[in-house]
């Protein structure tokens, strides 16, 4: 059977376009694309077969179905031809039960799944190695591509250079000026990407890219690029397949430029649409509190208008105008969903408090966190749910947030659990004092409220 995929307007204007040109939005109304699969001929394998071949290959050695993203490549991209393939066996990546964590907060069936476990520390690499395959494969064709480019505002960036440094495509980052991470400006640089830091914002960035891209002067690597969220939407896929093809009941993700939503919901709906699940988990979007854009829609029934973000720690979703805007909203609406924001505080202090049960997440992950707490306060998420929080990077990319955090110098930030190391001389008598005084402090057994 002969799979195969198009764009299509997310309008429904008429007509579909190749994969395999350099096509952001529609030639007719100008909205976005996305990704349409031969439903029909998918059919003709049962939903029991597709879910004993992703399972026979996950995580196995046989290129390039290794990789969680190319396992299920005729859900994904099916003309790519396996040489073609640019991967570094993303995805994959482990579903961990937050046991104690969950228990502290009243869930009995909490878990995180730790996408920042991945190549460039980031689910950014599920869509970039879509996306740089396609690249690969029209410059093999023939087509002229000079180089690859993005906006970003640190794990896109990563991502990118990494894929393109390993298909030898030129690659160029363009990023808000000293509003990234340090290990975030790093990535890129050492794999080669030329790196443009703007005085302005992502949104800045954004508009600069582009134009870029209008001019065909490169390819652009935003997730309003719907191949990207091919890739993207495997995490959904993947869950379901890490639970024996059993979906949760709720699932909750850090919200920016909202390409990863409705990457989700394409997953969850393909999942549906091919028969392999009938669940629908209820999707819940967590927005930083000065970057709120779909939060402030959510409570004016989906009214949508861009704000200017303003600073905050999870800088990975400090945008306040997303490209992903109109899939977003109709992905919530079909998913029950809802959205919710946190304040710096509330954000730094869930991921502190989740890291005392032996975690380390990201500040994008303590939005998703603080989320989630304010939403089981309310009772909106029951103590009997399965809730699945998707952790979207590696804390190690945010050193300099934990130092701070800890170090009580982030502003607007109270450092609720904040940790510092005890100074003591070189003296046997002072360090068993002090290991009787935190033996006896409540606080060193327990971080619950």
């Amino acid at each position: 059977m002969r799979y195969g995929a198009t764009f299509r307007c997310i309008a429904g204007c008429q007509g579909q376009h190749s994969l395999w040109q350099p096509i952001y939005r529609c030639p007719t109304c100008g909205d976005l694309l996305e990704v349409v699969h031969d439903l029909d001929a998918l059919r003709h394998r049962s939903p029991a077969a597709w879910m004993k071949l992703f399972d026979e290959r996950y995580k196995r050695t046989v290129w390039p179905y290794g990789s969680a993203v190319w396992g299920k490549k005729e859900w994904v991209c099916p003309d790519l031809a396996d040489d073609n393939v640019v991967s570094m066996d993303e995805g994959g990546t482990n579903l961990l039960w937050a046991e104690r964590f969950g228990r502290e907060i009243g869930l009995e069936d909490l878990w995180l799944k730790l996408c920042g476990n991945s190549h460039t520390g980031s689910f950014k690499d599920l869509g970039m190695t879509v996306l740089v395959s396609v690249v690969k494969q029209m410059i093999s064709a023939g087509r002229s591509i000079p180089a690859v480019a993005c906006a970003s505002t640190g794990d896109t960036s990563a991502a990118l250079s990494a894929y393109a440094a390993a298909a030898a495509i030129p690659a160029f980052v363009i990023l808000p000026r000293g509003k990234v991470s340090e290990a975030q400006l790093l990535q890129p640089l050492a794999n080669g990407a030329t790196v443009l830091a703007l005085d302005t914002d992502f949104d800045g960035c954004m508009a600069i890219v582009q134009r870029l891209a209008e001019e065909e002067r490169i390819y652009l690597a935003n997730s309003m690029n719907s191949l990207r969220l091919e890739g993207q939407k495997t995490v959904a896929i993947e869950i379901a397949q890490q639970f024996d093809w059993e979906l949760p009941d709720v699932l909750i993700i850090p919200g920016g430029n909202l390409g990863n939503v409705s990457a989700l919901g394409a997953g969850l709906d393909m999942m549906e649409a091919l028969g392999l699940t009938r669940k629908r988990p209820r999707i819940v979007v967590a927005q930083a509190a000065k970057a709120n854009p779909l939060y402030r829609a959510y409570q004016k029934d989906w009214h949508f208008e861009p704000v200017r973000a303003e600073s905050t720690q999870a800088s990975a979703i400090q945008i306040g105008n997303p490209v992903s805007i109109k899939k977003a909203i109709a992905t919530l609406q079909r998913y029950d969903g809802i959205v919710e924001q946190a304040s710096e505080s509330e954000l730094a202090d869930a991921a502190a408090h989740a890291d005392l049960t032996g975690m380390f997440n990201c500040p994008h992950t303590g939005v998703a966190l603080a989320a989630l707490l304010k939403l089981r306060k309310r009772g909106q998420i029951t103590a009997t749910q399965r809730v699945v929080v998707i952790s979207t990077a590696n804390g190690l990319k945010f050193t300099d947030f934990k130092r701070g955090y800890h170090k009580r110098a982030l502003p607007d930030v109270d450092s609720t659990h904040a940790r510092l190391p005890v100074d003591l001389p070189n003296d046997y008598t002072a360090v068993c004092d002090a290991v009787a005084r935190a033996s006896e402090s409540p606080s060193a057994n327990s971080t619950g409220p």
